[in-house]
């Protein structure tokens, strides 16, 4: 409560409303001066803070110990007690992620550009196979052959003098961006987002060939937004592979915090199907019961990249069992969350829970593809 000096009007400067003590009983506003110190704006900073931190704390420790407490204590009515479900997600969530962005970065995987091929390999077992060649048939292809592959090993090896033609212009004062640039360029990347689809050179080119089509046999609306998004992409990467996916992955994962947003009302609703008949128990119940299960999730995930992170800084090998005994404790705790929060026999929850584990991972799994799919179309 504010220790402001209270006014002496019985008027709310919100809403107007007469005051019969200190709070309006229309919009709860305190009827203190407007007028506010400098110490005044300090101490109320520091009171909200520790208000939260108190609470925060007070429902962590719930939650993490008690599986399913939390919910059912919200269902039932007590809930000042405890920060607000979709408050601890939203803190819980942007956190995550903020961690999870930090520590997984595409842009720093090595994907390269090309795919090395073994020709020396390739070159010996062609020369084995034209030893023991019987027809000249069977000769003249394995000839035609070898010379392809040894046209491809002398490539390479143009490649690898250029490449060494690079590191000396870099080391000379060069860009490394030119360095990849020119890599890139002599690379080629034809992108078909339809399987077999032909390569256009250009969007004119596609939509003139369109044109001169009957209209019964031309591409319809997705499949021509489709290709006029794959000769996009692949005049803007031209041949640059590693570029390309990169981009494509960082928007991808960077949808995560969607698709865990989308999910999180379709896992209520398998609760509400699988709990059909307990008519006690509204869909808002299994919302807030979703919520607890996402929040403990981020918690717990959060704690094993910090073990990877200690195992990555420290060079400890052995702390993978902290990981995994993490990832058995989170498989009781759903459960014993279920068993808690809907109250029913053991059988019966651990069936649920195993319906329940099968549905949830076909519905993920169903969602990562479709963001995955339409994530290109960010790129």
């Amino acid at each position: 409560m504010s220790h402001s000096k209270e006014r002496s009007e019985k008027i709310c400067l919100n809403c107007n409303a007469p005051l019969y003590g200190r709070y309006c009983h229309i919009c709860g506003q305190q009827n203190i001066e407007p007028k506010q110190s400098v110490w005044h704006l300090v101490t109320h900073f520091f009171y909200d803070i520790t208000h939260f931190d108190g609470k925060f704390f007070v429902t962590l420790k719930d939650l993490l110990i008690k599986p399913g407490f939390l919910s059912r204590e919200y269902m039932i009515g007590r809930r000042m007690s405890y920060l607000d479900p979709v408050r601890m997600y939203i803190f819980t969530s942007a956190f995550f992620f903020i961690i999870f962005f930090s520590v997984y970065n595409v842009k720093q995987l090595g994907i390269s550009n090309k795919i090395k091929f073994n020709t020396e390999s390739a070159e010996q077992g062609l020369q084995k196979a034209m030893a023991d060649a019987k027809t000249k048939t069977d000769s003249n292809a394995i000839q035609s052959a070898l010379a392809n592959v040894r046209n491809l090993h002398l490539n390479e090896d143009k490649e690898s003098v250029k490449k060494e033609h690079n590191k000396e212009k870099k080391a000379a004062g060069g860009s490394a961006e030119n360095e990849e640039k020119d890599s890139a360029n002599n690379n080629d990347l034809n992108i078909n987002l339809l399987p077999g689809e032909h390569h256009y050179n250009s969007v004119a080119e596609y939509d003139s060939i369109q044109k001169n089509l009957p209209e019964n046999v031309r591409d319809g609306f997705f499949r021509k937004l489709m290709q006029h998004k794959a000769i996009g992409l692949s005049e803007k990467y031209r041949g640059n592979k590693s570029g390309f996916i990169k981009e494509w992955l960082t928007i991808f994962m960077h949808s995560f915090p969607k698709l865990l947003f989308i999910s999180l009302p379709i896992f209520a609703l398998l609760l509400k199907l699988l709990y059909v008949r307990r008519k006690q128990f509204y869909y808002v119940d299994h919302g807030i019961f979703a919520i607890h299960l996402y929040i403990y999730s981020f918690i717990a995930l959060l704690v094993i990249f910090g073990v990877n992170y200690i195992s990555k800084l420290t060079g400890w090998n052995g702390l993978g069992w902290i990981n995994a005994a993490i990832t058995l404790f989170s498989l009781f705790y759903f459960y014993k969350a279920m068993r808690n929060f809907y109250q029913q026999r053991r059988f019966k929850t651990f069936l649920k829970y195993t319906i329940l584990c099968i549905l949830s991972f076909t519905v993920i799994l169903t969602l990562f593809v479709i963001f995955f799919v339409f994530s290109i179309l960010e790129v």
